[in-house]
């Protein structure tokens, strides 16, 4: 099986408890807040461990709260390299409101990296990379990483064999597609999609028509355009697929796009064909609605669901 590699450059330690009543004024009283790793390329590692399989977690941690995110990878038994950075890795909090069901969420920026501080780990990056590698970066960029990083991290890793995945957004995506350096595969939401086209996207169609023209301009080989509830549209040069599962209850939506990306990048790992692996990441966005909080995709739900997710050429 090829090696899995994800980067994490702004992680978390995420944070998530529950009050009666989100209100100003008086001092809300929460329940015991729960602690997990966070951020995008970690919750990549996660759902991968959760499915049976294995990554490596290129993670920059920095000060006393980098130690704890540490620890809390090592507890769920999470393959990682520790790239140290100055100052304090952020801490993220999500809320539930038990009156309405609504889930608050208060995200903090991150340390600030110096312009030596990218160079380096684009170095380290390079040296954790083998021959045929799946190399996926996701989530967000701390102060002072450029909006370039992604197509600087392409150029250094050309000629190794890697493939690069990205699932990023705000201006790293937009840096993405208006000047394109050819990775492997990017993955955005309907949200997103609709923001760089300029228009909306309300049916199938009309993703898949958007995802062509990323391919055409040489954005990415293959391109994913998540749908929300409806599934996502995967195109490639000569094909556009979209797959679909019906979803009848939704505890949080947080982490089905990293559950998707995890279940993706595995089954490509695997050597499935991209038809499968598109299956395989709705299964487990799927699973990953079922599940509280900062939870992920759990391997009995993303198994129990893949017969039940349909294939549909566009």
């Amino acid at each position: 099986m090829v090696d899995i590699l994800t980067i994490t450059l702004n992680p978390t330690v995420d944070l998530s408890t529950a009050v009666a009543e989100v209100r100003p004024g008086p001092k809300l009283r929460c329940d015991a807040p729960l602690a997990d790793p966070g951020g995008g390329g970690i919750n990549v590692s996660r759902a991968i461990k959760h499915l049976g399989g294995d990554s490596l977690a290129f993670v920059a941690l920095a000060g006393a709260t980098g130690q704890r995110l540490a620890g809390l990878l090592s507890a769920e038994d999470i393959r990682f390299s520790a790239f140290p950075v100055e100052g304090e890795t952020r801490q993220s909090l999500a809320v539930t409101d038990r009156s309405s069901g609504g889930q608050y969420r208060f995200v903090m920026p991150g340390p600030e990296w110096g312009a030596g501080v990218v160079d380096d780990a684009l170095s380290a990056i390079g040296v954790s990379v083998g021959s045929d590698n799946i190399v996926a970066i996701s989530g967000s960029n701390p102060p002072g990483v450029p909006d370039d990083f992604i197509a600087r991290l392409s150029a250094r890793l050309r000629g190794t064999g890697a493939s690069v995945l990205a699932d990023t957004s705000g201006a790293s995506l937009r840096h993405l597609v208006n000047y394109p350096c050819g990775i492997s595969y990017l993955r955005v939401d309907s949200g997103e999609a609709e923001d760089l086209a300029g228009y909306a996207l309300p049916t199938r169609e009309d993703t898949a028509a958007f995802a062509r023209t990323l391919v055409r301009n040489g954005v990415a080989g293959t391109v994913i355009i998540a749908r929300g509830p409806d599934g996502s549209t995967l195109v490639t040069k000569g094909s556009a697929l979209h797959c679909t599962r019906e979803v009848t209850e939704i505890v949080s939506a947080v982490g089905a796009g990293d559950s998707f990306v995890g279940a993706f990048t595995l089954a490509l790992a695997k050597g499935l064909p991209l038809a499968e692996a598109l299956r395989h990441g709705t299964a487990a966005a799927s699973a990953a609605v079922l599940t509280e909080a900062t939870q992920l995709c759990t391997r009995a739900d993303a198994e129990r669901f893949l017969p039940e997710c349909e294939l549909t050429e566009l």
